[in-house]
């Protein structure tokens, strides 16, 4: 489909922005709709994010993916934000209608779909998360209804305790946080059923390291790593090893991805094409670093 006068315009905004592989997703599947839109990246500053989201309004431009270090920023510059994102105090997608700039979260969206399609029973399991952060927040946000058991682990033990804190205050479930050590992580994936990584440990620039030693992973594990690249970390590499069930970061970049598509176009995301598309461009020239 050709670029016209009524092509509609979405994007990613963040600092970097070459990595990204946000356009590969969103264009591919905008292509197979037949869909008159095209999406492109923007390398946004910090402090030219005030001026890039008037921008948005001035030009038309139907929403944005924002990612590092713009999440919790831009809600500054929104009209209205859901409760996920109010929660977590950060937003990554942002819909444009009639000039009015809503902000919402599908990181958590996108850990959970990946989980219940690779076949995850979440009811029943017994969680750790490994990271606190903004991934980390939006991820125990998703699961904490679903699961029966989680245990939030991070280097920073006040930054897990306040995560916990907050879950429990408005859910009132079985989450609790410790201090991420060997200790932590042998007493608790003793019981465990699915590992999260919501860390970046294990990205391509320090791709040899992982936070768990691969002796306490056992086949019963799931594990879930949100890096993407390498498409198989260390961690995932020692899980494999063991027999345990692994899911790369892929999977929840592709149902974040779809999350957000749907809330732009009002059309439903076209999952397969979406993640051949990604997993072609990586295999032809890689993931950028």
């Amino acid at each position: 489909m050709g670029i016209s006068g009524k092509t509609k315009i979405c994007g990613v905004i963040g600092d970097p922005i070459a990595h990204t592989l946000s356009p590969t997703i969103q264009n591919s599947a905008f292509r197979h709709l037949n869909l008159d839109f095209i999406f492109l990246a923007f390398k946004v500053k910090t402090a030219e994010l005030e001026t890039s989201i008037k921008a948005v309004r001035a030009l038309g431009i139907r929403g944005l993916n924002v990612t590092m270090p713009h999440k919790t920023e831009v809600i500054n510059y929104l009209d209205e934000i859901d409760k996920t994102s109010r929660f977590l105090n950060s937003a990554n997608t942002i819909v444009n209608t009639e000039s009015k700039l809503l902000g919402y979260s599908t990181d958590g969206i996108g850990a959970i779909k990946a989980l219940m399609e690779n076949g995850v029973e979440l009811a029943s399991s017994n969680v750790v998360l490994l990271g606190a952060g903004g991934a980390g927040r939006a991820i125990a946000l998703s699961l904490v209804e679903n699961v029966s058991k989680l245990v939030i682990l991070n280097r920073d033990y006040k930054k897990a305790k306040k995560l916990e804190l907050d879950l429990n205050l408005k859910f009132k479930k079985n989450v609790s946080a410790e201090s991420l050590s060997t200790d932590s992580l042998t007493n608790n994936l003793r019981d465990s059923d699915l590992l999260i990584n919501a860390t970046n440990v294990g990205m391509i620039s320090n791709k040899k390291l992982s936070i768990v030693d691969s002796n306490l992973l056992t086949p019963n594990l799931t594990v879930l790593d949100i890096v993407y690249n390498p498409l198989e970390t260390k961690l995932l590499a020692d899980a494999r090893e063991v027999g345990a069930k692994t899911i790369n970061g892929i999977d929840m970049l592709i149902y974040q991805g779809a999350a957000s598509f749907e809330l732009w176009t009002g059309k439903k995301a076209p999952i397969d094409v979406m993640k051949n598309a990604v997993l072609k461009q990586i295999s032809n020239v890689g993931v950028v670093n």
